[in-house]
């Protein structure tokens, strides 16, 4: 068979109806068969031919390459499925005050967001971006809405100036719709993403952050600075921690369905054990390491960024601190003090070593330590 007799299965809406879109390069025998199926028609619009979508037309277009060439349905049978330990509550969404002057999200797209169990701030940032994308079109019905009217809803926020995390943002909400919700993975596949953004990450001082711990006096907030730094966690990651995730004797914190849902250990600092085990003798925590007033709920993330807004202000750092800031600083510490990237990256829980790399464009002091070639 020859390389480019192949054929890739896309998901089109054509007039509201699904239909089953095939890809090829031009061959005269895949073209010959295709008059053979069911139907066949053609798409200016998508520039492929196109099928109902039933099952039985699938099987035909199975049934009729079999042997001449390779159907390629990757993309068409694909669904990502996304799981947390604990199920999302996005019922505030549904209690908030309603006008008929504004379009709402439709409740499929609030229980595909359950059942998928995506992050609550992933919740947020989709039903967000998507309600401004549909209010975009405020008289057109969300099915009818083309690829073209897609791209002039991009081109809008890039007159705006939005940044690229932005239009991803609203790609990804977009496509959700259309491809998870609607059932069509990879829908809209020729929507052109802008190049993500190469920004380095900021760093502190070791002496900086030490002071920050120093200077904070509450033994709970004292331990939620030191974890994030001397550990290397987000902060979700921090606040999902349990009692049970502190190992204690292998000096090893288990961080449990973390950014890409896998597991991952990380390392436990002596003195942050010293200052945990005061904590809990204190606070007594049922269920999670850090925990609200209420039993058994955690701590939240607002309050995190307060401590540690405030742990630096005492600490009289002239910058704006944020807790994925000690997260930076670790991984950069650690690499500066010649620790392989590829113990740094299982640590952080990146899945790909490039992520990883970042941080060698910020590594001062191996940078200061590189030999001048003049000389």
């Amino acid at each position: 068979m020859k390389p480019n007799k192949h054929i890739t299965l896309k998901h089109l809406l054509i007039h509201n109806q699904k239909m089953i879109g095939l890809q090829f390069y031009p061959d005269k025998v895949i073209q010959a068969l295709i008059k053979e199926l069911p139907n066949p028609k053609w798409s200016k619009e998508f520039s492929m031919v196109y099928l109902v979508n039933t099952k039985e037309n699938l099987n035909s277009i199975f049934e009729k390459f079999r042997g001449v060439a390779w159907v390629n349905g990757n993309s068409f049978f694909k669904e990502k499925v996304i799981r947390n330990n604990e199920p999302v509550d996005i019922n505030w969404y549904r209690r908030r005050a309603k006008t008929t002057s504004y379009k709402y999200v439709p409740e499929a797209y609030l229980v595909k967001l359950e059942l998928k169990r995506y992050a609550l701030n992933t919740c947020k940032t989709y039903i967000s971006q998507f309600e401004k994308f549909i209010n975009h079109y405020p008289d057109k019905d969300i099915l009818t809405l083309s690829e073209q009217e897609i791209r002039g809803y991009l081109q809008h926020l890039i007159r705006q100036n939005k940044s690229n995390s932005y239009i991803n943002q609203a790609i990804n909400s977009i496509k959700f719709y259309y491809e998870v919700v609607m059932g069509m993975p990879n829908r809209f596949y020729s929507i052109e993403r802008p190049r993500k953004e190469q920004k380095l990450p900021s760093i502190l001082a070791k002496e900086d952050i030490l002071r920050m711990i120093d200077v904070t006096k509450n033994i709970k907030h004292k331990c939620i600075i030191s974890l994030l730094y001397s550990s290397g966690l987000r902060r979700g990651e921090l606040l999902d921690l349990q009692l049970a995730d502190i190992d204690s004797k292998s000096m090893l914190i288990k961080v449990q369905q973390a950014k890409g849902n896998r597991d991952r250990y990380t390392v436990l600092n002596q003195t942050v054990l010293q200052d945990l085990r005061k904590y809990y003798k204190l606070y007594k925590p049922r269920l999670y390491l850090f925990e609200s007033i209420e039993p058994k709920r955690k701590y939240s993330a607002t309050s995190v960024l307060k401590i540690v807004n405030l742990a630096a202000k005492k600490a009289k750092i002239n910058q704006t601190v944020h807790p994925h800031m000690l997260r930076h600083s670790f991984a950069t510490h650690l690499l500066e003090q010649g620790v392989d990237l590829r113990y740094i990256q299982v640590l952080l829980g990146h899945q790909s070593s490039k992520t990883t790399e970042i941080y060698t464009h910020v590594a001062l002091k191996k940078i200061k330590n590189v030999k001048d070639l003049l000389i």
